[in-house]
């Protein structure tokens, strides 16, 4: 069975090149042929370990991914699939992965992905019924059942992490959420892209720091006028092209040879620079017509790749405010990263509001507390009558609807995003870290709203607990218990914290590899 990207990531020294290729929306013509014909040729090339293949990029229909890889693969291409979590439930995640075991293509980038675009007769129900941590626990736990059924060969599967994130609450978000992906079997990373080479280095000083010892693919993109306004407008989420990048393309594309040429140029000016940085490999992007660009990236990677230092100045595309974890943006080893050291203070109703939950639920849902055995009595004797069931329920419904926007959910998640309701507060319901599409503390989906996120670490950040973000793993919401009363589920062993399945136990055995508190200053 092909086997090439497993063996060329954990069995070799060789310098990862993989190639990202987008299905288009129809079923078959030129634009099914074209991705075939870059895949073929990218085989006989022989340079690259595996194409990858996007998962309705930007929320919006293609061909599924996991037919055309197939397609590519019986070629003898290897082949990565992105798995995201915005169209299937969590039954329809497992099936798909099972799916894709029994035809060989076990390469996963395992992505919460973006929001739901338009489809058929308009925007599609975005489900999120999993998020990309989750997703990744789904994974190790079936490669647990594919070794014991003696298939030797489980799952590789991967993550993203968006290091271009210029606020220190995103940064840390994306640093603690990359902690989690890690604790719940990631086994490669993959970057979003950005022309930042001081947060190429912030990531891997990251990983050092955390103890997270996970190949890392940056990912390079041959930039056209097109594509970098609309990753410049954010429109692309994840992907930063800053205001005099956009100006320097828009310039060279007057003349579009010159563009293509300068385009192919940037490319491997920056792979040869990630190399030198020790990345494991780079992930290309912006190829749609033919293999030739990719070619070109290569073999001019193979002229210059000890001339990196001296292209290290073509990539300091840094905002004038921008945070970073080692201020003095050097290119070498920081003792601490700067988290924490100077919290911004929340406004005072904030404040109040955070103390408030937290003495309520140190007082009422606090499992080791004086009174929890008094607490489990009473939720038994509420729960044995339907109108006791009903009166809490109306209780808690008004209260938590007033002070948290409660959608009902039944297993409820504030106390793992510092007080807020990821179900009403987040459009993709994470519970277990922000996703890469936020943009200057923003969210993704509402822009006019702050992150959820961004909020839990300036609150977490003020009480010095930012480092609960990275603890563990969160385990889904459990459906079964919607329109319940949360407070009588928790008492009574009922929801994500106290159930007894097998995803509960896998995610409540990983501990957090995140680096000590106390070098974070928060």
């Amino acid at each position: 069975m092909l086997r090439v990207f497993r063996d060329d990531l954990l069995h070799s020294n060789r310098f990862l090149v993989t190639l990202e290729l987008v299905p288009g929306r129809e079923h078959g013509g030129k634009s099914v042929e074209t991705v075939i014909q870059i895949a073929k040729d990218a085989f006989s090339d022989g340079r690259v370990s595996a194409v990858s293949m996007t998962d309705n990029p930007g929320g919006n229909p293609s061909l599924s991914p996991d037919v055309l890889g197939s397609e590519i693969f019986r070629l003898g291409m290897d082949v990565i699939v992105h798995f995201t979590c915005r169209d299937m439930n969590r039954v329809g995640l497992e099936s798909r992965a099972l799916q894709l075991a029994m035809m060989g293509m076990k390469n996963i980038l395992a992505l919460t992905g973006d929001y739901a675009g338009q489809g058929f007769a308009g925007q599609g129900a975005p489900v999120f019924d999993l998020d990309s941590v989750s997703l990744q626990c789904l994974m190790a736990m079936l490669n647990e059942r594919i070794e014991s059924s003696g298939d030797p060969d489980g799952f590789i599967c991967g993550c993203a992490v968006s290091p271009f994130k210029y606020t220190e609450a995103e940064s840390y978000a994306q640093y603690a959420k990359l902690s989690r992906k890690a604790n719940a079997g990631a086994q490669f990373v993959i970057t979003q892209l950005g022309y930042d080479v001081c947060k190429f280095t912030e990531l891997i000083q990251m990983q050092q720091l955390m103890g997270i010892d996970l190949p890392v693919i940056g990912s390079v993109y041959i930039l056209t006028p097109g594509v970098a306004r609309l990753m410049h407008q954010g429109k692309i989420p994840g992907a930063i092209v800053p205001d005099t990048l956009l100006k320097t393309v828009q310039e060279e594309w007057r003349d579009p040879e010159k563009g293509r040429a300068a385009g192919i140029e940037r490319a491997a000016r920056l792979g040869v620079v990630l190399k030198g940085l020790g990345y494991r490999g780079i992930h290309i992007g912006g190829v749609h017509r033919r293999f030739e660009p990719v070619a070109r990236i290569l073999d001019r990677m193979q002229q210059i790749e000890h001339q990196w230092q001296d292209f290290l100045n073509d990539f300091l595309f840094s905002p004038p405010d921008g945070f970073y974890a080692f201020p003095s943006q050097q290119i070498s080893a920081a003792i601490s990263p700067d988290y924490g050291q100077h919290p911004v203070p929340i406004p005072f109703w904030e404040a109040c509001h955070y103390r408030l939950m937290d003495i309520t639920h140190t007082l009422f849902f606090n499992p080791d507390t004086l009174f929890a055995p008094l607490y489990q009595y009473l939720s038994r004797h509420i729960d044995s009558s339907r109108s006791g069931r009903m009166a809490l329920h109306l209780i808690e419904n008004v209260g938590k609807q007033i002070m948290l926007g409660c959608r009902q959910c039944g297993d409820c998640a504030i106390q793992h995003v510092a007080f807020q309701c990821p179900e009403s507060g987040c459009p993709k319901h994470i519970r277990n870290g922000a996703c890469g599409g936020s943009r200057n503390g923003r969210c993704e989906v509402h822009p006019d709203r702050w992150c959820i996120w961004r909020q839990a670490y300036r609150r977490l950040a003020t009480v010095k607990k930012t480092e609960t973000m990275m603890a563990g793993c969160i385990p889904p919401r459990r459906w079964e218990l919607d329109h319940t009363s949360s407070w009588l589920n928790f008492h009574l062993g009922r929801d994500h914290q106290g159930a007894s399945g097998d995803f509960a136990r896998f995610c409540a055995s990983r501990t957090s590899c995140g680096y000590p508190s106390a070098r974070w200053h928060g």
